[in-house]
């Protein structure tokens, strides 16, 4: 699905990423971790093509994305949802009309999908503030408004990035069983995070697997902590 063979990535002063050779599968769920400044966030850019390696060869469905041009590239990223880390909405739209701002901008605001709209809103547990603006959201409730929008498109890979950092243990919980739910319905999760107690969590409900990056390169690829 998404595929690194000797990659590396840097921004013009030494490499943040190096040697990476590795493969996320169609239907997998993995954890990304490491320390602060690891280059976590770096990694998710590369994998949803934001970002592109400087040397390697990196493989996206299959297809080299190294000489893809910039329309090509956003083609691609609709097949991939993306939680960032701080949540990115406009003030002057409420709730709803966030979640569903994919849907004009892909020119898909047909009456089925704005159905799912409404399912989505429904299923992440905001159906009474669906028509509150993004100020008025608790921490938790952007991050759930976020993971509506990043799948309204239906992406065959979600990418989250430190999606509980900022939310208490219990919608930490919540979220984690949205993220475990899409990856049984067929999606391939990455979460970046440094929360062991929810990598621990995920585990015993799906056979997630953990990829630990440290000195620029993923050192631990496996099932164990």
């Amino acid at each position: 699905m998404i595929a690194f063979d000797a990659a590396s990535f840097d921004y013009g002063q030494g490499p943040v990423l190096q040697d990476l050779s590795m493969v996320l599968e169609p239907g997998g769920f993995y954890f990304l971790t490491g320390p602060s400044g690891s280059g976590k966030t770096t990694f998710l850019k590369l994998c949803y093509l934001e970002l592109r390696i400087t040397s390697g060869q990196q493989t996206f469905f299959g297809d080299d994305v190294s000489h893809l041009n910039r329309d090509e590239a956003a083609r691609l990223r609709r097949r991939i949802g993306i939680v960032p880390q701080t949540s990115r909405f406009l003030d002057h739209l409420t709730v709803r009309d966030n979640v569903s701002l994919p849907l004009d901008v892909t020119g898909r605001r047909t009456p089925q999908h704005l159905q799912n709209v409404e399912d989505l809103i429904s299923w992440v547990g905001l159906v009474h503030r669906a028509d509150a603006s993004p100020q008025e959201l608790s921490g938790g409730e952007m991050q759930r408004a976020a993971l509506a929008r990043a799948v309204i498109l239906s992406p065959e890979i979600v990418i989250a990035d430190e999606p509980t950092g900022n939310v208490d243990q219990e919608m930490g919980g919540h979220l984690l069983a949205l993220l475990v739910e899409l990856n049984r319905m067929g999606r391939t999760v990455l979460v970046a995070t440094h929360d062991l107690d929810l990598i621990r969590r995920a585990k015993a409900e799906v056979p997630a697997r953990v990829l630990r990056l440290a000195h620029g390169r993923i050192v631990q690829a496996g099932a164990d902590l």
